[in-house]
């Protein structure tokens, strides 16, 4: 799918979007400021923070991460390894240096859970002096960090990993439209034009590794809402190679984290169980039905990458897909370890490490991590927490998604709100849907619903009917309302459904 950016025209349609997104925060309970108690202490922190002892300022580290980012949570430097190798060394954001156990922070960061993104507000985890300040890695600034040595044989299978706190400086703030240019027009500076090179070598043995032990990513078209120079858009932005390499790392550290703990026998992972029996057999006939079967032989995550975005009939397929990755949780141990292990999706054992700044659970992590390498006793505080994080992260964890769903709702609904009565092509995703409330899911006493993606621009909305998934159909908008969040389509009559070629 080619890159988009869809603008709100109407000047009305600006005002009632922009008065649904502020009403976002109050709708959903949102946190606000920090208290006078909390920004104390945190002031406080920062002020007599101490950095680590050893010093890495010597590697070159970089960050890559959107352009707007401030709250910078790793930056890498690679370097070739013996007999052909690789050595990765990733540093994150030493977090849990800033956070007294116990204090107010710590407990107003398990209140939040992470950080929570409107298209119109950033409601963080940790106060902006601490999280887009001191603990964010900034290019030309010394920070303390977790440092992970992560070292890969010639085919990027990991062989050692080790973390500890550490001083570094990053030379350089990357985005990713920037450091795939670097990588590819051969731009980059001396200092990290070979990360940047190895990060490509590494980024694709790993999808090859993840690719053999029948690991899955789901590619499905992101839609991202923008707001700039006083108006709110939609944008469709492809991923660049250098995203995926570039979360081969995270992907790889996750894992070599949760491999440490399982070691040490105490610590938290991310897992999620396989898809069951029902849900692979529905998924199989859907993708014979589409014209694409997926066949026993073959590995779903290796199936899924075989699928377009740009054909109608793999698109629904990248959708239905969804069915087969639900149930991911975070599941504490310590002494016994857990009956699953396994995160699914990854096909191993992951953990939550590179995301401190953001997501409350990975600072637990980090500490854990660097106790067990260094052959220290956990922190009291860590191990006392690990009972109480799965609940605090499934809570924050469904409020975000509903608020960015309630986010991308609502800019839909304007973004469509001028054309109500126009026809478009669409593709059917799913359907029916039988609902007695209006919103496509419910007791079944109201008529089919469908769910459809318009082509241009690329909205997925209901429609009415019962319509085969995969399918092409001509469609007429005749709601689009902001302050419902609400968009519903028609099939327009004489107008036949056909088979994508």
């Amino acid at each position: 799918m080619p890159y988009s950016h869809i603008g709100v025209r109407s000047s009305v349609a600006q005002q009632k979007l922009a008065r649904a997104l502020s009403g976002l925060t109050e709708e959903f309970k949102l946190p606000g400021e920090f208290s006078p108690e909390v920004m104390a202490e945190v002031n406080a922190t920062i002020a007599g923070h101490v950095l680590p002892a050893e010093d890495l300022t010597a590697l070159p580290f970089i960050t890559i991460d959107p352009p707007a980012s401030e709250d910078l949570d790793q930056a890498m430097y690679l370097e070739p390894g013996d007999d052909g190798g690789y050595v990765v060394h990733y540093a994150i954001a030493d977090v849990p240096s800033f956070v007294p156990a116990g204090g107010e922070l710590d407990a107003e960061t398990r209140r939040r859970g992470q950080t929570v993104y409107t298209p119109n507000a950033r409601i963080p985890l940790h106060p902006v002096p601490l999280s887009e300040g001191a603990a964010s890695l900034f290019a030309d600034d010394v920070r303390s960090a977790y440092v992970w040595t992560i070292t890969l044989d010639a085919g990027g299978l990991q062989r050692t990993a080790a973390v500890r706190r550490a001083r570094v400086r990053s030379v350089a703030k990357l985005g990713y439209e920037q450091a795939q240019q670097m990588h590819d027009d051969g731009t980059a500076p001396p200092a990290y034009a070979g990360t940047l090179r190895l990060l490509r070598e590494i980024g694709l043995k790993r999808v090859e590794l993840e690719r053999a032990r029948g690991g899955a990513s789901l590619n499905v078209p992101q839609q991202e809402v923008s707001f700039a120079n006083g108006r709110y858009s939609l944008e469709f932005r492809p991923a660049l190679p250098i995203e995926d390499w570039n979360a081969q790392i995270s992907l790889l550290t996750g894992m070599a984290a949760a491999q440490l703990m399982i070691d040490g026998k105490v610590g938290i992972l991310r897992t999620m169980p396989a898809p069951d029996d029902e849900a692979v057999k529905a998924y199989r006939l859907k993708t014979v039905a589409l014209g694409s079967p997926w066949t026993e032989d073959v590995a779903y995550g290796e199936y899924l990458r075989t699928l377009d975005a740009a054909d109608p009939r793999q698109l629904a397929l990248l959708h239905a897909a969804t069915s087969l990755f639900r149930g991911a949780g975070y599941t504490p141990f310590d002494g016994e370890l857990p009956a699953e292990i396994l995160q699914a999706a990854v096909a191993a054992p992951y953990a939550h490490a590179t995301a401190p700044l953001r997501r409350l659970v990975d600072r637990f992590v980090l500490a854990i991590c660097a106790s067990l390498s260094a052959g220290e006793d956990v922190p009291a505080w860590a191990r006392q927490a690990l009972d109480q994080l799965p609940g605090i992260m499934a809570v924050s964890n469904q409020l975000a998604a509903r608020v960015d769903r309630a986010a991308i709702d609502v800019i839909e609904a304007a973004l469509l709100s001028h054309r109500v009565g126009a026809e478009f092509d669409a593709v059917v995703l799913s359907g029916p849907r039988r609902n007695g409330n209006g919103n496509g899911n419910g007791n079944g006493k109201s008529a089919p619903r469908s769910t459809i993606q318009i082509r241009e621009p690329a909205i997925a909305g209901y429609c009415e009917g019962d319509l085969a998934p995969g399918t092409v159909v001509r469609v007429k908008l005749i709601e689009a309302d902001i302050d419902k969040r609400s968009i519903l389509f028609t099939p327009v009559p004489g107008a036949a459904a056909h088979t994508a070629p």
